[in-house]
């Protein structure tokens, strides 16, 4: 068994630890094991013929386990039971895939009870790596009894340990936070508590979207706290897991009824970073194995039959185009104990099959390499049919089953997409119309295209391009601040960072810039501070991390999108320009869609609901300018039901205070969508000043903004 560098066995009740070396003598001095007699009177005395059993059990009465094979009888019971429902090799039981305490198999609330916020790990069966903002998965290291497209591992280590620089002091210990009451919290101003049996089993597109926000904003809480909470380092953080396993406990989900075809409330092209995302919105219910499928009635017998597939990379799955997958079947191959075996035609395998006959429409996941982490990104692609199948020897000599899946046509595009935006950067092709390679001249680190296929516009009118806010005097303030002293970066949890404690004692964004947190006003390290431009408390300073094109609009003139998938809480861009006293020192009312103002009323986004009343408020009365300078934060257009929220952010030098607006992904953001923004609404006392008729085409349009 492996460990990481400094780190600790850590077990799970039942399991033995391997990692102690064991005093035992040689294999012939130990004696044979005989059964005791019923009566309980000596071996010796009424000896009985030599009998043989698996180390492991099962043991008939009277024979016990013995040290290391010591396992209790509870335990068998449970291993056996979970095995013979899903890990069934190509020749019998195979061990877990999981810890059986994990989020699979629920556990009483006594057996469960081992510290708040703490989880045993089996590092013999199950290796989890630390969540830092990157994306899922399940690691790939336990038996391919299950299906290799189950393997979607985040193959990342601690990131201290890679780095070897030592940890800081930690801000609070792991049991300062009960996770239950931080889940509660969560799941109150969403009205979750009270999650009825329709919605759990058939959803719609907000019920989908709330429940994939509660797990995101859960998820990063519990990421942020234990960041900066005592676990040891090489204990790996699973936030999504633990996100997941407690939604799922208290009945949070939606479209649980198994069905063939679409999901309600889930789009083509829709995006997740999750496999737990994909259980709790009924896409796919496993968050391991790779084929779905639900049995249904012939005659007097039940047949499976598949429902949806997710193909990640764990077979070498390839098709004749974007519309052909050719599907590696689940089972066999390869076990961790190097045996191989050849897949059967039995569960997953055997539904698809099943499925080839019947013809019915099959949900295909695409998952592929998320660029920006270490993780993946799984699509949507929209329903798929079997068209034939055939088994073949791979490169180990075992006979794997083959599926040749056709997309269905008339569906909207997603898996195509991002071939064609790969064309793109890879220089093999370039987007229809494109007017400039490069709007911002090199300001910006990451290329921004200007784009026009709808049509002979040549572009938006001058302005200078500008990667931040313009001040001519920034804001005082009362306390003097000189900065912080992280040489390093700042680092989470630790205390004596005058920057975390400003921020409550927690880092507001993960090394993926991944917004953590959900306060009124974030404080970034300054001018002052002395850590480097690659501190985590500067995600903002950074300039875009994303591939940005101004593309022309139907309807909205210019607008913003990406090339690139953007998670949600992802740092997008801030809104650059020249600070101005007020909104109407900059001109007609016809250039006011060129002006950002903080004293307008914003409409709290659900992505809030527990924050404090006000949340949009800035701390700071700011009107910005981006008419004559600016960046691509000026092309974004209005929705009432925006994709894009803006958070005030507050950098100080001394005695100067310079607030600054960034912009991060309410959810999760597909390549080529539209990136929107609520522009908020005027006080009442201004009437109807500067109102436009609103044509975002949401259901919750007001039918204006201004």
């Amino acid at each position: 068994m492996e460990q990481g560098f400094g780190s600790e066995p850590n077990f799970f009740p039942g399991s033995i630890d391997k990692t102690r070396v064991l005093d035992v003598r040689p294999l012939q001095c130990l004696a044979p094991i005989f059964p005791n007699p019923p009566n309980g009177t000596s071996s010796s005395a009424h000896p009985a013929p030599f009998s043989c059993f698996p180390p492991s059990g099962p043991f008939p009465p009277g024979v016990r386990p013995f040290y290391p094979f010591l396992i209790p009888n509870n335990s068998q019971n449970t291993t056996s039971a979970t095995q013979n429902q899903d890990n069934l090799g190509s020749d019998g039981p195979i061990p877990a895939p999981v810890p059986l305490n994990s989020y699979m198999t629920p556990k009483s609330r006594a057996q469960g009870r081992r510290g708040k916020g703490k989880r045993a790990i089996n590092a013999t069966k199950y290796v989890v790596v630390e969540d830092d903002g990157q994306s899922d998965s399940q690691n790939d290291q336990f038996p391919s009894g299950f299906s290799a497209h189950a393997n979607d591992a985040e193959n990342g280590s601690n990131s201290e340990l890679r780095s070897g620089r030592p940890r800081r002091r930690r801000a609070r210990n792991s049991d300062d936070f009960d996770v239950e009451s931080l889940v509660n919290s969560f799941l109150m101003p969403f009205n979750l508590h009270e999650f009825d049996d329709f919605r759990r089993s058939n959803g719609d597109k907000e019920i989908v979207r709330t429940i994939l926000l509660v797990f995101s904003l859960l998820r990063r809480r519990l990421t942020q706290l234990e960041e900066a909470s005592d676990l040891a380092t090489a204990i790996a953080r699973r936030p999504d897991l633990k996100a997941g396993k407690f939604l799922l406990t208290k009945g949070v989900r939606t479209n649980s009824s198994k069905r063939i075809g679409h999901v309600p409330g889930i789009e083509v092209g829709d995006i997740f970073f999750f496999r737990m995302e994909l259980c709790i919105a009924g896409l796919h219910a496993h968050s391991m194995a790779g084929i779905d499928y639900l049995s249904v009635r012939v005659t007097m017998d039940e047949e499976p039959v598949a429902v949806s597939i997710v193909s990640s990379g764990g077979y070498d799955d390839e098709g004749d185009g974007v519309d052909v997958l050719i599907y590696s079947g689940q089972g066999g191959v390869h076990r961790s104990d190097g045996q191989m075996f050849d897949q059967k035609l039995e569960r997953g395998n055997l539904a698809l099959e099943k499925s080839l006959h019947r013809a019915n429409d099959v949900r295909v996941i695409r998952g592929i390499k998320d660029s920006l982490s270490t993780g993946k990104i799984y699509i949507y692609d929209g329903l798929y049919k079997i068209r034939e199948s055939w088994a073949e020897k791979n490169k180990s000599g075992c006979n794997v089953f083959k599926y040749k899946l056709v997309r269905v046509p008339g569906q909207p595009e997603a898996y195509s997409v991002w071939k064609s935006i790969q064309q793109w950067k890879d220089g093999f092709a370039r987007p229809k119309g494109v007017i400039l390679p490069d709007l911002t001249s090199g300001a910006e680190s990451q290329a921004v295209t200007l784009v026009n296929d709808v049509d002979n516009e040549k572009g938006p009118a001058h302005f200078s391009y500008i990667s931040t806010l313009r001040y001519s005097k920034p804001f005082l303030t009362s306390k003097p601040f000189s900065g912080c002293h992280c040489l390093g970066g700042c680092q989470p949890g630790d205390t004596n960072c005058p920057c975390n404690r400003r921020n409550e004692g927690l880092l507001p964004y993960s090394s993926t810039g991944v917004l953590l947190t959900n306060k009124s006003l974030i404080y970034e390290c300054g001018p002052t501070c002395a850590c480097p431009p690659n501190c985590r408390n500067r995600t903002s300073q950074a300039g875009i991390r994303v591939r940005l094109e101004v593309f022309k609009t139907k309807d909205n003139g210019w607008g913003l999108r990406s090339w690139d998938p953007i998670r949600v809480g992802a740092f997008i861009c801030e809104y650059a320009g020249d600070v101005i006293s007020d909104a109407g020192d900059f001109g007609s009312e016809n250039d006011n869609s060129y002006i950002f103002d903080s004293t307008r009323y914003f409409e709290p986004l659900e992505l809030i609901r527990d924050s404090s009343a006000g949340y949009n408020k800035a701390p700071f009365p700011l009107v910005i300018s981006a008419k004559n300078c600016g960046n691509v934060a000026r092309f974004m257009n209005h929705s009432c039901s925006p994709n894009v929220f803006w958070q005030p952010v507050l950098r100080e030098r001394n005695n100067d205070s310079y607030l600054h607006v960034a912009f991060f992904a309410v959810r999760h953001i597909p390549p080529m969508q539209e990136l929107t923004y609520d522009y908020g609404l005027v006080p009442s006392g201004k009437g109807n000043k500067g109102k436009n008729k609103c044509l975002c085409g949401s259901e919750n349009c007001r039918g204006y903004f201004h």
